[in-house]
């Protein structure tokens, strides 16, 4: 746990907030709202409570409170009215503020207690929707420019995976209703497996009966269901992997020895998958650009069969 970050810069500062390393100064001259502390050579830094009190303070000036007033303010009066907008709304900023704080001192009490408090007016679905994806897409911004390690990523994106993983849990022991069957992996190499977790969910709270075969699974595994009687889709999501120059051929190798023998479709999903030339695709392959896009689809599939 030595690499665990408990100081920040203010470049970090500005990554963390949203608010401009040249605004925050100006706060810091002339509203004194933050106080850098220096290193033994002079370089400034910021520690993890002044972080959250930026947090804090960008939460009220976000919703209309001016700088001037917020500077009146005590750190105890600074945290009330911040409770006060909790308690109107689920505030979206806020969320995701207390999401980040929870993540930086690793405190899952506080990750869970933010997590049941939009589960009162929100379903799993919505949560994820709105509240996870857009934190994970700025974590990743987060972690490529230093302002967050890897450590921090890990803790948070394992609580959001036993989320999704008990919400599973719960639709499995319901019947199945649909015929068709989804198989879902992730190629050789590849372990971000939450968004393909999260269309776990989706298709067994729809009814279907879903094979999930997880990370890095080699293509010649598949061939378990070459003689699969059931309507089958793979559906597979390529964040990182394969790589740029190779993501064309696996996705041929796919077709020809799986797709092409067993009648059924492909479907593709992540950052990868945009690389590729749609017009070299067979017509039983289909990229989404998300889960939200793979639901939506259905729907409207489900829509036109009635």
């Amino acid at each position: 746990m030595n690499s665990i970050k408990n100081s920040f810069s203010i470049k970090d500062l500005e990554n963390l907030s949203g608010i401009k390393a040249h605004t925050i100064r100006i706060w810091e001259k002339r509203y004194g709202l933050l106080s850098p502390e220096r290193t033994k050579t002079n370089i400034r830094f910021y520690s993890l409570a002044s972080l959250q009190n930026l947090l804090n303070i960008t939460l009220l000036y976000k919703n209309g409170i001016k700088i001037s007033k917020i500077s009146a303010l005590n750190s105890e009066q600074i945290l009330e009215e911040c409770d006060a907008i909790a308690t109107k709304t689920a505030n979206r900023n806020l969320v995701n503020n207390n999401l980040k704080i929870a993540m930086l001192n690793f405190d899952a009490p506080m990750f869970e207690a933010t997590y049941q408090k939009l589960l009162k007016g929100k379903n799993f679905g919505k949560v994820f929707v709105s509240y996870f994806v857009p934190l994970l897409k700025e974590i990743g911004f987060l972690w490529q420019t230093d302002s967050i390690m890897p450590a921090h990523e890990h803790f948070i994106t394992a609580l959001i995976k036993q989320k999704i993983l008990i919400h599973i849990e719960k639709e499995q022991h319901k019947p199945i209703r649909q015929s068709e069957t989804f198989v879902l992996f992730l190629p050789e190499s590849e372990i971000h497996d939450l968004g393909l977790l999260y269309l776990s969910y989706e298709l067994l709270k729809s009814g279907y009966k879903v094979i999930y075969l997880g990370q890095s699974l080699p293509i010649k595994s598949l061939d378990l269901f070459l003689n699969n009687d059931n309507k089958t889709t793979f559906v597979s999501y390529c964040t990182v992997a394969p790589s740029s120059d190779a993501i064309q051929s696996y996705v041929e190798e796919l077709h020809d020895r799986i797709i092409s023998n067993c009648h059924s479709e492909l479907w593709l999903l992540g950052n990868k998958v945009l690389e590729l030339d749609a017009s070299k695709l067979p017509d039983t392959t289909k990229i989404f650009t998300s889960v939200s896009d793979v639901i939506h689809s259905m729907i409207i599939e489900k829509s036109l069969q009635l």
